[in-house]
């Protein structure tokens, strides 16, 4: 249902892009939607549940994709087309323009958007403190969310494959050591739905809370990062940023540099104090979910 309303929405788009005229744009709608929606998050949440159904709706919407790819990559559009089944319109420049009888689930829209966060916040946190792509972590919700937690429940399976965690339990611990990043189940059964917690230091000795718009996840990180080593990363990196924020603050606060600099010269000193500026918020952010 969101894959389908996406081709919808971004046809859409790409409809009006063109009666404006505005090629630039519409070459720029489809071009996210295929990469951002369908390749980036259509395909990564399909993985492990391809079923009949899934197999015609993954059909259908690439069959959308080629002909509306089809007036800016003409020839390898046309390949594909032919190449990928037997065409009641073949060539692809004979078939019709996309005209799908479907409309945008709100629902599903809402839904799929609330995995993508969740799913995108936890790998982007195990990124920023170094933890192996591989390494499967324990994940809940913390306190009161449970609309979020129902959503989970729900697409527990694709969270679990895209995000490399499990439920929380007693019973999971990490094995051959810290390096190699491994876990094993102790248990026979888990499972298959994450949880509302209170209280982390229940679960584990070490944990990060992940601050997202719909709820706050917590996962643990016991065997699997030195807190205390990154928090002193984090605070070293993080004086690096305000150090260059507030240094160009100053310069730009001095009407002197202001009036007598390069126009471009102000205007690159300028984006670098906002990113620095920015970096040092983040950093913050990131100390703080560290606890």
């Amino acid at each position: 249902k969101w894959i389908i309303g996406e081709v919808v929405e971004t046809l859409a788009d790409l409809d009006q892009a063109m009666a404006d005229l505005r090629f630039d744009a519409a070459a720029n709608i489809i071009y996210h939607f295929v990469w951002d929606q369908f390749c980036d998050w259509y395909i990564e949440l399909i993985k492990g549940q391809f079923d009949d159904e899934t197999k015609a709706v993954a059909g259908w919407v690439l069959d959308q994709i080629l002909v509306m790819l089809h007036p800016f990559m003409p020839f390898v559009t046309e390949e594909l087309w032919g190449a990928l089944g037997d065409r009641a319109n073949y060539p692809l420049i004979t078939a019709s323009w996309p005209a799908p009888d479907a409309a945008v689930d709100a629902q599903a829209k809402a839904e799929i958007e609330r995995v993508i966060e969740v799913i995108s916040s936890i790998r982007t946190q195990r990124t920023e403190i170094g933890i192996s792509p591989g390494a499967h972590l324990q994940l809940a919700v913390l306190e009161d969310a449970a609309d979020v937690l129902q959503v989970m429940q729900a697409n527990s399976v694709a969270i679990m494959r895209a995000a490399r965690v499990v439920p929380v339990t007693m019973d999971f611990h990490p094995v051959n050591g810290m390096e190699k990043h491994e876990m094993e189940l102790r248990s026979s059964t888990i499972s298959d739905n994450f949880q509302l917690i209170d209280n982390p230091s229940t679960y584990w000795r070490t944990s990060i809370q992940i601050p997202t718009e719909s709820a706050t996840l917590v996962i643990g990180v016991d065997g699997f990062a030195d807190i205390e080593a990154e928090k002193a990363r984090l605070t070293k990196a993080m004086a690096a940023a305000e150090k260059e924020r507030d240094s160009l603050a100053k310069r730009l606060e001095n009407p002197k540099f202001v009036e007598k600099a390069k126009p471009e010269a102000v205007e690159k000193a300028r984006e670098d104090h906002a990113h620095h500026a920015a970096e040092a918020e983040r950093l913050a952010a990131a100390l703080e979910r560290l606890g």
